[in-house]
């Protein structure tokens, strides 16, 4: 595929997830509190996570293990940092969270499996046969920017996913306001975190599919904040009134 046709199909992807954000932000995605049966077929919600977010692991790790000859430090480096989330992802955080009857809409798996398998295909396809990385990227810049924001992302996404995880008192299925840090600014603090680190690893990357990828997260992301953040609202009548969605002081 010649890079210019390469490119030109980004930026399309990128179009469809405008769309993709016009329409979350008029509907509900049936997604955990959201989850009901009249969008289809449900299944466990654990094995749901793990289907879901497998195929771009192996798709990823494959590319660049059949291109190993041409990678680098530095290409490996990127595609572990993003291989290293979805490790998290598909064996860590299906097994911590408390899913014991709750069940996830196929429709949802199966979305999320296209999702990641166009983005994972397009950074791979990138480390694969256009990436150029130097041994002297890692003093640029977009490397000693974008490393910190990517980890300072990831330690927000996972330290208020296990809070939310550890939220309520054992035997509890109820759901309560979350206190305490960014909480007291934003309503889903683990989703402010993940979007912190995909912009540093867009940062990080400086190519156009790491850039999708960060606005493929925003478009699913920033809909599904404000849904939660509406739920709360219709929940709580004593709920922050000055609590964001998911952006401290904007949205």
């Amino acid at each position: 595929m010649h890079y210019e046709t390469f490119q030109n199909l980004i930026l399309a992807w990128m179009l469809v997830a405008v769309a993709v954000f016009l329409l979350l932000l008029r509907i509900v995605a049936p997604y955990g509190r959201h989850t009901s049966p009249k969008w289809g077929p449900l299944i466990s919600n654990r094995l749901g996570w793990i289907i879901m977010e497998a195929p771009v692991l192996l798709l990823v790790a494959g590319f660049m293990i059949s291109s190993a000859a041409r990678q680098n430090a530095m290409s490996w480096t990127l595609a572990g940092l993003f291989m290293l989330n979805y490790v998290n992802r598909t064996f860590v955080f299906p097994f911590r969270i408390h899913t014991k009857g709750k069940k996830m809409p196929l429709v949802i798996t199966f979305s999320a499996i296209g999702f990641n398998l166009v983005n994972g295909f397009f950074l791979g396809y990138f480390f694969a046969h256009f990436a150029q990385y130097q041994a002297a990227d890692f003093l640029t810049p977009n490397f000693l920017i974008g490393l910190p924001v990517f980890f300072f992302g990831m330690y927000l996404n996972w330290t208020y996913d296990n809070r939310l995880i550890h939220l309520r008192a054992p035997g509890s299925t109820g759901y309560v306001i979350p206190r305490g840090g960014l909480f007291e600014l934003i309503s889903c603090p683990n989703l402010f975190g993940e979007i912190v680190e995909w912009t540093g690893f867009a940062i990080l990357c400086w190519n156009l599919p790491a850039l999708a990828f960060l606005v493929w997260t925003l478009a699913n992301l920033v809909p599904r904040a404000i849904s939660h953040h509406k739920w709360y609202q219709q929940q709580f009548t004593d709920y922050p009134k000055g609590r964001k969605a998911v952006f401290p002081f904007w949205v």
